[in-house]
């Protein structure tokens, strides 16, 4: 039984600040990189290939873009 509730400090992600650390928009890039190479692989040329590849373009943008802001 837990009688001190506000003694157990949990951080899961760092920290909760509204602020996303540039690290997720590549490791987000990358897997959208791996998913469209699948799907171009299995399906060939197709609406959903496009669509990743272009999500991962621009995961990788964003990384950049917050690379070079700070």
């Amino acid at each position: 039984m837990i009688y001190n509730v506000n003694s157990l400090n949990y951080k899961f992600m760092g920290s909760i600040d509204g602020e996303i650390p540039a690290v997720w928009f590549l490791i987000s890039s990358i897997g959208f990189i791996i998913l469209s190479f699948i799907q171009y692989r299995n399906t060939g040329k197709s609406i959903n290939t496009i669509f990743l590849s272009i999500m991962a373009i621009l995961f990788l943008f964003s990384y950049f873009i917050l690379l070079f802001k700070t």
